[in-house]
C-alpha cells in the first residue's frame, strides 16, 4: 500500500549559536538547530538535519532555594558561575551553557549591571562551548545589563534573552550591534509569539536570527496547553508563515523543579519514591515531551536529566534502543 505523506511548503529556519576563531569568536564548537522540513522526528516525511541541543543552567549566585537533590551535583561550585560553567562543559557534557543572571533582580541581590558583564566575560574565558545569556526578568535591570553583556560577548554569537512584546527594543538593538541571536518570549500565546517576531524583525533583525521561547510549563502543570501552542507554531512555520518559522527553546529546568512532584522529600510523600530518582526523571520527561512538540533547544538543570534526554534524542533521531 502506498503511504500518504504530508508535504510542507516551508522550512524551519536554521540558527547557529557560537563563533569559532575562524568566525571571529573563541568557541571550540558551535551549535546549529532548526532546518526541519517536517514535524518532529517524522523522518519518513522530511528532513531533520540537526539534533535538538541541550544546555545546562548556571546561576550567577548560590541558589539556596534549590532542593538538595538538584544542588548536590554542583556542591563544589555553587556561588562560582565560572567554575560551575566549566563543570557543565567538561564533566557533564552540555552542548551549551545557559548563564542566568538572576542576581541582577532587585529581589535576588540587585547586583550592578557591570558585574553581570564581568561574569559573562569570565564564563566565556573559562569555557569553549556556546553561551546563552539569560536575563533576570526585571525589565528595568535587564535593559541596563544585557546591552553591557552583549558588548562583553561581542564576536561570540551568543543567544541572549529575552525580548517580550512590551520590552524588546533595547535588547534587539544590543543584539544587532554586537551580532548575537535573540530569544523572543511570549506567554504561551501563538498570536503574541508571532507579534513579538514581527516587532523584532521591523527593527532590522533577520528572522533567521530569532529563536522563539513559548514559555513552556512543566509536566503536570498545564503542559498539554503548552504542547498545543508549540505544535501550532510549528505547523504554521512549516505551512509558510515566515514569522512562525523559527526554532523553539524550552526553559525546562526552571519550570520542572518548581513542581512539588520533582522536589518533595521522600519522607513527606513516601509513596512517590526517592526524590533522587523522581526529580531528574520529572525534568527529563518534561523535556522529551516538549521535544516532540517542536522544541529544538532545551535548558536543563540536573546532569542526570541531560543524560536521559540525550539518550532519547538518540532514539528519536533513528539510533539506539528504547531503554529504561
Amino acid at each position: 500500500m502506498e503511504s500518504i505523506n504530508e508535504k510542507w511548503t516551508n522550512t524551519i529556519n536554521t540558527v547557529t549559536i557560537g563563533a569559532t576563531k575562524e568566525n571571529g569568536g573563541s568557541r571550540g564548537s558551535t551549535v546549529t538547530i532548526g532546518g526541519e522540513t517536517t514535524l518532529p522526528f517524522l523522518h519518513f516525511e522530511g528532513q531533520i538535519p540537526h539534533r535538538p541541543a541541550l544546555a545546562l543552567d548556571v546561576i550567577d549566585y548560590n541558589p539556596d532555594d534549590w532542593p538538595e537533590v538538584l544542588k548536590s551535583p554542583y556542591a563544589d561550585v555553587l556561588g562560582d558561575p565560572t567554575a560551575w560553567a566549566e563543570k557543565c562543559e567538561k564533566e557533564y557534557g552540555a552542548d551549551l551553557i545557559c548563564l542566568r543572571l538572576q542576581s541582577l533582580h532587585p529581589d535576588w541581590g540587585d547586583t550592578a549591571p557591570e558585574k553581570a558583564a564581568e561574569t559573562v566575560a569570565a564564563v566565556l574565558k573559562a569555557t569553549t562551548i556556546p553561551l546563552i545569556i539569560w536575563g533576570c526578568d526585571s525589565p528595568e535591570k535587564d535593559n541596563l545589563a544585557l546591552p553591557l553583556c552583549a558588548q562583553a560577548a561581542a564576536g561570540e554569537n551568543c543567544l541572549i534573552g529575552f525580548a517580550t512584546e512590551d520590552n524588546y527594543k533595547t535588547l534587539a538593538v544590543a543584539c544587532l550591534a554586537d551580532k548575537h541571536k535573540i530569544v523572543a518570549q511570549s506567554p504561551i500565546d501563538i498570536n503574541i509569539a508571532k507579534q513579538v517576531n514581527i516587532l523584532i524583525s521591523e527593527m532590522g533583525f533577520n528572522p533567521s536570527d530569532i529563536i522563539i521561547d513559548p514559555n513552556t510549563g512543566a509536566l503536570g502543570y498545564g503542559i498539554e496547553y503548552t504542547y498545543s501552542i508549540m505544535e501550532r507554531i510549528r505547523l504554521a512555520g512549516l505551512s509558510g508563515d515566515k514569522m512562525m518559522a523559527m526554532p523553539m527553546i524550552c526553559d525546562v529546568g526552571a519550570d520542572a523543579w518548581r513542581a512539588k512532584e520533582a522536589k518533595a522529600l521522600k519522607e513527606n510523600f513516601p509513596e512517590w519514591g526517592s526524590e533522587k530518582v523522581r526529580g531528574p526523571l520529572w525534568e527529563a520527561m518534561t523535556a522529551v515531551l516538549l521535544l516532540q512538540s517542536g522544541g529544538d533547544l532545551i535548558n536543563l538543570r540536573h546532569p542526570e536529566a541531560l543524560n536521559k534526554v540525550r539518550e532519547q534524542i538518540e532514539v528519536l533521531m533513528g539510533g539506539g534502543d528504547w531503554g529504561v
